[in-house]
């Protein structure tokens, strides 16, 4: 039975173990999982909150991260400024970035969602308005999403990566796991 880990990755944090950058090194998740043989399926930026899978499941991993194998994975997105479903509607079709066109997303105008605060908080402008967009994805190329929001002239000011195919962070607070089935 394959082991599988569901952490909520808070911000700042590397989705590895270690860090080869001297002579400051960055938080990774050794600080945070104890496991021996887990290893992240896939990634999430350092920049970036919510869920990272880990797993000692090869194929279960190759099955995560792998976007031949098209699985969803849906963040809570805070933009800057304040779009329109008409704005949005892009994102649905595919844009094209520099490295091609992206899989249509579903995406959808939210409230701003019951989250953690982050440490460090987003940074506030009284006069630049900001908003929540739910987005999920079925690809995972580097910072895509962040590349996507900003494509549309709506840049990315929070990411987080709430469910990844069945998975969900419900009931696991920022910096916290659980183990749970493949």
């Amino acid at each position: 039975m394959a082991k599988v880990i569901l952490f909520n990755k808070p911000f700042g944090v590397l989705s590895q173990y270690t860090d080869q950058r001297s002579p400051s090194p960055r938080p990774t998740l050794s600080a945070y999982i104890d496991v021996p043989g887990v290893y992240p399926a896939g990634r999430l930026d350092r920049d970036s909150e919510g869920l990272l899978v880990l797993t000692d499941d090869g194929k279960l991993q190759a099955k995560i991260s792998n976007p031949k194998h098209k699985l969803s994975k849906s963040y809570y997105v805070q933009v800057e400024g304040a779009p329109t479903d008409k704005d949005l509607q892009p994102l649905r079709d595919g844009v094209t970035l520099k490295d091609g066109p992206t899989r249509p997303a579903k995406v959808r105008l939210i409230s701003p969602p019951p989250l953690w605060d982050r440490d460090p908080p987003v940074r506030f402008r009284k006069s630049v308005p900001d908003s929540w967009i739910e987005i999920t994805i079925s690809e995972g190329r580097n910072r895509q999403v962040r590349r996507m929001t900003a494509h549309i002239g709506f840049p990315t000011l929070r990411l987080v990566r709430w469910r990844v195919g069945s998975w969900t962070l419900d009931g696991i607070e920022n910096g916290q796991w659980q183990e749970t089935q493949a």
